[in-house]
């Protein structure tokens, strides 16, 4: 009763804490001070804020609009968690109203408190399946990794949320929302809550569900803890109590009956290799301390540098400089040795400008795939405090994860999740593996990939332009989910930062915007130029770089000519008509030829592209596309050849025409 008590007491105090995320959305605009949307919105805000803990039929949800006029008129919706009561339901409403009204100035947005959730915009959105956009609070960062079995934990873990997923769903008593508990061991226990917004059917919440699980189990299952949040649903876990429902149910992960004795042999092997291993060190330990006073003169910078990665978690800052992490574990040069077989080319799994990508296998039993950096490459070093830096905070379903890193002699390695499937370009531009597939995969593939680069340009802490976006470098996991890797160029876009300007430009040619291929200049446009020339080669089958015909120079001016003369058609491969909808094959066409518009501005942001992809009954307006940028295949460089070194990492530029 008295940590009941205790509990309630505690969650009550999260009313007035600072938001978990706040969300105002970059592409709708903002309304004009002292507006009467501005006005309506205030009333608006008031009325969520009395009216929430006052619906009889729904506690804790509210919505309601206020305007005349479609030009100035505002809906809103707000919801509490299934476990306050109304006071503090109450209390969390007004906080929240205040903190968007205060913090947002868009016509569109939403707030996540701990307890309850504010949102408002210009659009209805009521009963209505938004675009699943899954936000990340920074409070998953602080969540110290599990220290045991991660694979085990991650199943037992997605276990217990996938059986509570389908209470909030198909349980009407539940009012969308439950929490539950699962024992991973007898010392530990995992917690986990799962919300719907009221006004979602079954189905719908279902899915946001599914999708918010997919992104949590990329970005948090390895940790003690972690959240995702939508529009529409919410989800989240734990190693403690965190929420106040003492009646929720105890799941069981079903085991088999061998596991007992399986355990005890594990334990055994365990504590043997341990005593062989501490008399092995202790050896070891007395020869290198011996070792170490006659080297002591003559230590190099580079052992200096091998000395300060000896710790097993190690992070770079972006300052350049190695410091201890409990965020990423590294690996020793021997042990990706032995689990790579010494690099050898059975295990090479492909190889790019800057270094050869090998499978391994670790010692707990996990794949990875180990990206030993080129020693030639101008790059490396710079590349490879890049990629540690950034992708190791990035987490997402359709991104790779990184698992490890190590440095040691000339060696810079970087160790990722496997992907059995190898990349996209393994698929599309081979006759044979190509007819494996079919449209629907293909559409899937390239949702998944406009969802990573929504999350890389809007939804991460900072604005990532990964500026080599290539089928290369999209992978494909077991069950063919698209992953966007190889950060190596990717930069941060800190906040009000639009535009960048390099001297170096470095990609890959067909797959490069014009502006950045002859002025490096780069955006998040420059990306979604790259989605649309893989968008339309998933559709033909057929690579832009080297593409000539006498139809046209490549594939995009190639499906700019057959969408002027109204035979779309005849630009998709067979293998895809077969199995595809004529309405999907020509929303795709045209949202490729809108991405690679030779104006920026006149290309989509990724939000409206996934907005597109995701709508099937009321399908998102898309402007018309114009003429696209055509690149003209031959050896010659660029025009300008004083602000851009076109030779970089091996690429040559063509001269870029206009038709």
């Amino acid at each position: 009763m008295i940590s009941t008590i205790i509990l309630v007491l505690i969650i009550s105090t999260f009313s007035n804490a600072h938001p978990l995320y706040t969300f105002c959305s970059p592409d709708q605009g903002n309304y004009t001070p002292n507006s009467q949307f501005e006005t309506n919105l205030k009333t608006l805000l008031d009325h969520l804020s009395s009216n929430t803990t006052l619906n009889g039929s729904l506690p804790g949800y509210f919505y309601t609009s206020i305007g005349n006029n479609s030009s100035d008129k505002v809906y809103g919706q707000s919801l509490c968690r299934g476990d306050v009561n109304s006071t503090v339901c109450g209390k969390c409403v007004e906080d929240a109203s205040q903190d968007i009204f205060r913090n947002c100035k868009s016509i569109d947005a939403i707030i996540w408190y701990e307890l309850c959730q504010v949102r408002y915009s210009f659009q209805m959105f009521f009963s209505t399946m938004q675009v699943y956009t899954g936000k990340f609070p920074k409070s998953n960062e602080q969540d110290k990794n599990v220290s045991v079995d991660r694979t085990r934990f991650s199943k037992v873990m997605m276990h217990m949320m996938k059986n509570l997923s389908d209470e909030v769903a198909f349980t009407p008593s539940k009012n969308m929302f439950a929490t539950g508990k699962i024992e991973f061991s007898r010392e530990e226990t995992v917690y986990g809550m799962l919300q719907c917004t009221l006004d979602m059917p079954p189905r719908s919440c279902s899915s946001c569900l599914a999708a918010a699980l997919g992104d949590l189990n990329a970005c948090c299952s390895f940790r003690r803890g972690g959240i995702v949040l939508s529009r529409n649903c919410y989800v989240r876990f734990g190693m403690d109590h965190f929420y106040n429902d003492t009646l929720s149910p105890l799941l069981v992960y079903p085991s088999s009956t061998g596991n007992r004795w399986k355990i005890w042999k594990i334990v055994l092997v365990t504590c043997s290799l341990s005593l062989l291993l501490a008399i092995v060190s202790g050896y070891w330990a007395v020869y290198f301390r011996l070792r170490k006073g006659r080297e002591r003169d003559d230590r190099s910078e580079r052992a200096l540098l091998q000395d300060l990665t000896m710790p097993r978690t190690v992070t770079i800052t972006q300052e350049g400089n190695l410091v201890t992490s409990e965020e990423l574990p590294f690996f020793d040069l021997a042990t990706i040795r032995v689990a790579t077989d010494d690099f050898s080319d059975s295990n090479k799994l492909g190889q790019g400008g800057f270094g050869t990508v090998y499978k391994g296998g670790l010692p707990n039993g996990k794949e990875v795939a180990v990206k030993r950096l080129s020693r030639k490459s101008w790059q490396g070093l710079e590349e490879f405090k890049n990629e540690v830096m950034l992708i190791a905070k990035l987490q997402h379903r359709n991104l790779v994860r990184l698992v490890g890193w190590g440095i040691e002699e000339d060696e810079k390695l970087l160790l990722y999740e496997f992907m059995p499937n190898r990349s996209l370009d393994f698929f599309i531009f081979d006759l044979e593996r190509r007819s494996l597939l079919n449209w629907e995969t293909y559409y899937n593939i390239i949702s998944g990939i406009a969802k990573g680069l929504l999350y890389l340009h809007e939804d991460s802490r900072h604005k990532v332009i990964h500026r080599d976006l290539k089928p290369s470098n999209v992978l494909l996991d077991q069950d063919m989910v698209a992953k966007i890797s190889d950060f190596g160029m990717a930069r941060i876009f800190y906040e009000n930062q639009n535009t960048a300007n390099t001297k170096r430009v470095a990609g890959t040619y067909g797959y490069m915007a014009p502006e950045y291929a002859m002025g490096g200049m780069f955006s998040v446009k420059t990306d979604v130029f790259s989605f649309g020339v893989i968008l339309l080669e998933i559709i033909s089958g057929k690579k832009n770089s080297g593409y000539l015909t006498e139809h046209a120079q490549t594939i995009l001016s190639y499906a700019w000519r057959l969408w002027e003369e109204g035979k779309e058609l005849e630009f998709v491969d067979p293998l895809v008509i077969e199995s595809s909808t004529k309405q999907e094959i020509l929303k795709c066409i045209r949202i490729g030829l809108l991405c690679v518009q030779e104006d920026p501005e006149d290309r989509p942001t990724m939000s409206s592209v996934v907005a597109s992809l995701q709508q099937e009954s009321e399908p998102v307006p898309l402007s018309e596309p114009k003429q696209p940028f055509a690149f003209a295949v031959s050896n010659a460089v660029l025009n300008n050849p004083s602000t851009i070194d076109p030779t970089l990492n091996g690429l040559t530029f063509s001269a870029i025409l206009p038709r």
